[in-house]
């Protein structure tokens, strides 16, 4: 069972790539540069796996703040349980203080969902991942609605936020970041009170 000195694994979900760094698929990416300038870091070449890695703390100084090890896997979505498993064994982290940080087809865009555990809902990173290492670990989903008319759910999620998306997008990343500190910070419950919506 984790404590509280227990370092937790913040993975941001996406794919490498400047082709992909604006898709719906790769929101996880957004919110972890964010988390990554607000410690006032750069993400860096992982030794023990294909990722990048950025150590640091989040929260006010003292015992509230608690270490993060901040993850983008480089292995692209489907295989990003492999890279995510090896950090978490190296850095010592319990399950159930990883937090997934993915796009969400079934949560409307502008809300969020945090939860621990529960399916993937056919998310490729996020079936990679239990597939590694299990269920129990923490989701901050991002909600990016349905494809329109007939759009295939993979051309979806691999295309640009839309013009009127990208209009709140840079207040809803802030937002999934608040979340994630307030999860560190506060616990499940009180993040999910103030964050759900």
């Amino acid at each position: 069972m984790s404590d509280a000195t227990d370092p937790w694994l913040i993975v941001g979900l996406g794919n490498p790539g400047p082709d992909y760094a604006a898709n719906r698929h790769n929101v996880g990416f957004m919110v972890a540069d964010l988390l990554a300038a607000r410690i006032g870091g750069k993400f860096k070449r992982a030794q023990k796996a294909q990722a990048q890695v950025l150590e640091g703390r989040i929260g006010p100084p003292g015992p509230a703040s608690r270490r993060v090890i901040l993850v983008k896997p480089m292995s692209y979505m489907n295989l990003s349980g492999g890279p995510v498993t090896a950090l978490r064994d190296f850095y010592k982290v319990p399950t159930d203080h990883v937090v997934a940080v993915h796009d969400e087809l079934d949560v409307d865009y502008g809300s969020l969902r945090l939860k621990l555990g529960g399916g993937d809902n056919g998310h490729n990173g996020l079936k990679s991942m239990t597939k590694a290492m299990g269920p129990d670990y923490h989701r901050v989903r991002f909600g990016i609605g349905r494809p329109p008319g007939r759009m295939q759910v993979a051309d979806f999620v691999l295309k640009d936020f839309s013009s009127t998306e990208r209009k709140e997008l840079e207040f809803l990343v802030d937002r999934s970041a608040d979340a994630v500190e307030c999860l560190l910070a506060e616990g499940l419950e009180r993040a999910q009170s103030a964050y759900n919506s």
